[in-house]
């Protein structure tokens, strides 16, 4: 079975992921870390180097390679279940789990961390907070399409894997 995190940039995915990987003794697959890996640089150095459309495609390339994982835990990027047919792919291929987070949360998360994220690293306050706002609203659509939804301010590996196997 391949377990997809989803959901906005400061959700937790990749910590929840990294948890819940350890819980399952499932491998653990960051999809922007594996593409800052194979690019040799950050995905911030990626975006000002290539562009955000360079990097989705590189995105959606190693998404669909995850199929040849018989059992996995995917953190995807905030952006991956809005581009092409991700959201689809991953539906039917694993199992979705969003990791939900009001817009003050992803913010007070997103404040400490913009350096290392290229699309709110020059926001702050109220621009930062409209941003999450609009993106939030624009990718809530895809999100609200996974399997499972938890609230990602209190999820813990145990209640994602008790909703996924329906413990």
């Amino acid at each position: 079975m391949r377990i997809y995190l989803v959901g906005f940039m400061g959700s937790g995915k990749s910590t929840l992921g990294k948890r819940l990987a350890r819980k399952l003794d499932y491998p653990f697959m960051d999809l922007d870390t594996e593409i800052e890996v194979a690019a040799g640089k950050s995905v911030a150095a990626i975006f000002d180097a290539h562009g955000e459309d360079w990097f989705r495609e590189k995105e959606r390339e190693l998404l669909h390679r995850t199929v040849d994982l018989s059992r996995g835990v995917i953190a995807t990027g905030g952006g991956t279940p809005y581009y092409f047919d991700n959201m689809d792919f991953m539906n039917a291929h694993g199992v979705t789990v969003y990791l939900k987070m009001s817009p003050l949360s992803l913010v007070h998360r997103l404040e400490y961390a913009r350096k290392k994220r290229p699309l709110v690293s020059d926001l702050k306050g109220e621009e930062l907070s409209r941003f999450v706002r609009e993106k939030l609203e624009s990718r809530a659509p895809f999100y609200n399409r996974a399997h499972c939804i938890i609230k990602g301010e209190s999820a813990k590996p145990a209640q994602v894997a008790a909703l996924v196997f329906g413990a």
